[in-house]
């Protein structure tokens, strides 16, 4: 949408000048002036007395055919050649919601060499594989997988996407989105099958998780999100399960990054997104020494260390353990403990 002021109707009254809330007009010559902080709110047409702004209609979007589009897809995020926990922790609840929408469940599978990991794909309980191999695709790039992946959605139609809400996934999804023209609802904590309308319902903390929100996708297709790892159980595995793969060949020529080397600064103590137990501790630790006793106690349980963004801020432990809303949240199935250093001391003793 756009605002536009009819010059020769303007009678420089500043009503409008007053009522904007982003300062966004001026007057200039006698007549009133839009500049570049305009929103399109709408704010100056209502309190224009002689209709001498106006707002031009949005343009209608190309209606689609939903019924186009079918099947639950899951992309299958890879990490050392192995499929990552979060693609089974979609893969079971994408076959909740494929079995409610009376549709098939696919996992797509981008990688070199990947073949074999169809296997477990199709044992979380997916019916087919979309697969798509070459060298360049041997690790994750923004480029070679966003183009990968809209081709595919453009071709087969997908009518729901579930990507995990990690590193690639919150690079990926909204990059997909926009290449093929819908929305995305990102770090969902819950998903579901409105009852009146058919659609995924996409739940979500909002306002900095003071309410929870849940959103739908009537007008555009794919339907999308993104899912936090951990807020579903991974499903228990059936190798007896087989399904259909589909080869796409497919060749990326234009990807602009390509790996030089890797640094692996992460061990299990920081993995927070596979973590089943995470134990966190912040500024009442005292010292980042005293995070000794957090590292301690996660070795004990088996977890990995958190820390809160004062604890990072303050340079006592790296971002990667960051907890928190601005940090790795939490899944309500991950125990996470705040200790202070004295408490543990005492424990021990």
């Amino acid at each position: 949408m756009a605002v536009k002021v009819n010059k020769k109707e303007c009678v420089g009254c500043g009503a409008c000048v007053s009522t904007c809330p982003f300062g966004a007009l001026v007057m200039q010559d006698d007549k009133a002036d839009i500049t570049e902080a305009c929103t399109a709110c709408g704010a100056c047409v209502e309190v224009c007395l002689v209709n001498a702004i106006t707002r031009e209609a949005e343009e209608k979007t190309v209606k689609i055919d939903k019924n186009e589009y079918k099947d639950v897809w899951v992309f299958i995020e890879l990490a050392d050649g192995q499929v990552k926990n979060v693609a089974h922790e979609l893969l079971g609840e994408g076959r909740k919601l494929a079995d409610a929408m009376n549709q098939k469940l696919a996992g797509v599978l981008i990688g070199d060499h990947v073949e074999h990991l169809a296997k477990d794909v199709f044992a979380s309980g997916a019916d087919v594989v979309y697969m798509v191999e070459g060298p360049e695709f041997s690790y994750y790039t923004t480029d070679g997988f966003t183009t990968v992946f809209a081709e595919l959605i453009k071709t087969y139609k997908p009518s729901v996407i579930l990507m995990g809400a990690t590193n690639d996934g919150r690079d990926l999804g909204p990059r997909v989105a926009c290449r093929v023209g819908t929305g995305l609802t990102a770090d969902c904590t819950n998903l579901g099958i409105d009852e009146q309308t058919g659609l995924v319902a996409w739940t979500r903390p909002a306002f900095g998780g003071n309410i929870m929100a849940t959103i739908l996708c009537p007008e555009h297709r794919p339907q999308m999100g993104t899912v936090r790892p951990k807020v579903f159980k991974r499903p228990e595995q059936d190798f007896s399960r087989t399904g259909e793969i589909v080869r796409v060949n497919t060749v990326v020529k234009d990807i602009r990054t390509r790996l030089v080397d890797v640094v692996r600064v992460c061990t299990a103590a920081c993995n927070l997104e596979e973590a089943e137990i995470i134990v966190s501790g912040g500024r009442g630790m005292g010292k980042p020494e005293n995070f000794a006793l957090i590292e301690e106690l996660a070795g004990v349980l088996g977890g990995a260390v958190g820390a809160s963004r004062a604890a990072v801020d303050a340079g006592w432990k790296p971002h990667m353990h960051q907890v928190g809303q601005t940090g790795m949240l939490p899944s309500l199935r991950q125990l996470t403990t705040v200790l202070l250093a004295m408490s543990w001391k005492y424990c021990r003793h």
